[in-house]
Formats: C-alpha cells, structure tokens, sequence
C-alpha cells in the first residue's frame, strides 16, 4: 500500500503534545532518583510557608500555619487597658526616685508591653544577669524581675563614685560580688517601692522583696505554658544605663482583673453616680398603671364558654376583706375599698413590695 501523507496537527493538539512530553520527561527523572516510584521534594522555602515560619510573620503581618497555633492562646495585653496607665506612672515615680537614689541625672522610658508565656521567656533572657523575685503580699502571689548586665554594672559605677564619660567596665565569666549583689538589691527594693505606688490608686498593694537568682531555672514562679505579662524598661543615666524588665504572671492579676479592664481610671462599670440620679429622677416621673384585684377564681374552660350576658361570678370576698393593687403581676399594696365623693376608692392599709424586700434583706 502506498504511504498516506502525514494529517497537519492542530495548534490545541501541538500544545497537548508539548505537555505530555514535559510530564513524561519529569517522570522519567524522578522515577530513575527514586526507583521508579514518581515522587515531589518540597523546596526549604515550600516548606518554611507551609509551616507559617516564611518571611510573611517578619514582614509584621499575621502568623499563619504552627506559628498561629502556637500563639493561639497568648492573652493580649490590650485586654487589661489599665495597666499601660500603671507602668506610665511606675516610668515618672522611677524617674524621681533614681535620681535621688544615684544623685545623677536618670532618665526612665517604657519600651515596651507584651504577652509572653513564662517558659519563653526564661529561655530568652540574657546571662548574665540577676533576676529578683517578689511577692504580692495582698494578691497571695510572685512576680519576677530582670536587672540586665549593663544595669548592674551601670548602678554599681555609679554608686561607687565612678567618673562620667567612661564606659563601665564589664568582667564576664564570674560570678556576681557580695557587693554588686547588695547594690542591686537595694536598686530592686526602691523600684518594688514604685511600683506599690504605681498600683495604689488601683488597689493597695505591697510587693516585698523575696530573693535574688543568677540561674533562670531557680527563679520559677509560674508553669512554663502560663501566660504573662512583660513590661521593659529602659533606663539612662547620661551614658551609662541597662534595661530592667518587670514580668508578672496572670495569675498574679487576676484579683485586680476586673479592675485592669477599666479604660481609665475611676471608672464603675454602669455604677456611675451621675448616671444613678439621672435615671432615678426619670423613674419618679414614670406614670405606672395600677389594678385593684378583689379576687382570683380558678374556673375550667368550659364553663367560662358558657357564660352569657348576664351570668353571675360569685367572689369569695366581703366587704371590708383586704384587696391587692398590683403593677403588672407584682403586689404593690393591700388595701379596703370604699368610696369618696363619687368615686370608688382604695385604702391603703399594708405596703406589700416594702415587707417583701425587708423579708428578702435588701
């Protein structure tokens, strides 16, 4: 037979021909790396945004993935408004009462306020320095702070009489003197100080110094997983200075939560006095309608579809028997009824709703 003349192909069909060849090709490759079996390795990047750890969460946009998860269940600090109010008062009372501490110029600025989980942040602070633990002796719990290493030194050369305009020398790789220990302690106690002052137009409280650690790991006050709140301070004084952290578990705010939701200071949650006599003066003028029940009778419903015009209702009442005047279903008063000039009236004899309320202790 003679050879027919090869069928022109169609654009569509030379597109499906380039398709089946470049997936055949793919096949063959990652078939001979794998023997036989077809298989897709994942890129790092691939990988990194699968798993919500990409250049997306660095960039300040949300986390996504296991990042988001794991963040889940940190508490916003901006759910307690009040305590931003208390720490910028801690940053002016600190203001006053290093300067008078170091006789130096000392600036006190707030950096910061975040949540973080207690675990988290054990782990991330920077040796070495000297962490302080305290209690809140009204609140029955702990609170944690942080002197860094630039701090200590710093408040130890000035203490010790050191000359302006000379950086502090810093000797790493030993452990803290009896002195420096005692010069930061006492820094530690007037900062406390503050801080029971900051916190008294909220709620009294006292926190008094417990212990000075070294080792993060003896400085555990709360589970890891516990969420809390972490307030950095940074501290000036010309150039010399260091940061100290204050970290206080939730559990340590919880008696004073309600008080932390207060979007300033003061406030009563509806139980505003102005607001009180307003609306009981607009109650006082409030008309209320009012209905004497001489008696309740209990009849079957096919009864009632009897009665005709004229049918009589016979009420187990005298004349001078006690009748209710209620509002709606509440029983104001009892009273007799009688008449005055033309009209027919009530007398009252008991104010029922004031017995009850006396009865009920309110």
């Amino acid at each position: 037979m003679a050879d027919m003349p090869p069928k022109e192909m169609t654009e569509e069909e030379k597109l499906a021909a380039e398709w089946e060849a470049s997936a055949g090709s793919d096949a063959i490759i990652d078939g001979a790396s794998d023997g036989g079996n077809a298989t897709r390795v994942l890129s790092q990047n691939e990988i990194d945004s699968l798993l919500g750890f990409g250049d997306a969460g660095d960039g300040g946009q949300e986390n996504s993935g296991i990042m988001a998860l794991i963040n889940s269940a940190l508490v916003n600090y901006e759910r307690l408004p009040m305590l931003e109010v208390v720490f910028d008062r801690l940053v002016r009372m600190m203001s006053t009462s290093l300067r008078n501490f170091t006789s130096d110029n000392v600036e006190v600025s707030l950096d910061q306020i975040t949540s973080v989980r207690f675990g988290d942040y054990l782990n991330s602070i920077p040796l070495p320095a000297m962490l302080c633990v305290f209690k809140a002796e009204e609140w029955d719990n702990s609170g944690l702070m942080t002197v860094d290493s630039a701090m200590i030194y710093s408040i130890v050369d000035v203490l010790l009489g050191g000359r302006r305009g000379t950086a502090q020398m810093r000797i790493e790789g030993r452990p803290y003197t009896t002195i420096e220990r005692n010069l930061v302690e006492r820094l530690v106690r007037v900062v406390l100080a503050d801080m029971s002052g900051a916190f008294d137009p909220l709620s009294p409280v006292t926190f008094r110094f417990d212990r000075l650690e070294t080792n993060p790991r003896f400085a555990t006050i709360a589970r890891p997983a516990n969420a809390a709140v972490l307030a950095k301070l940074r501290i000036d004084m010309e150039d010399r200075g260091g940061r100290i952290e204050v970290l206080l578990p939730y559990a340590t705010l919880e008696p004073i939560r309600e008080l932390l939701l207060q979007m300033f200071m003061g406030e009563k949650f509806g139980r505003d006095s102005i607001w009180e006599t307003h609306l009981g003066n607009e109650l006082l003028l409030t008309e209320m309608k009012m209905r004497a029940v001489l008696d309740e009778v209990t009849l079957p419903l096919s009864e009632i579809m009897n009665w005709r015009p004229g049918s009589r209702l016979m009420l187990n009442v005298r004349a001078d028997d006690l009748i209710s005047v209620r509002a709606g279903d509440v029983t104001l008063f009892q009273g007799r009824m009688g008449r005055l000039n033309d009209h027919v009236a009530v007398k009252v004899e008991e104010i029922t709703l004031q017995k009850r309320q006396e009865d009920d202790g309110l």
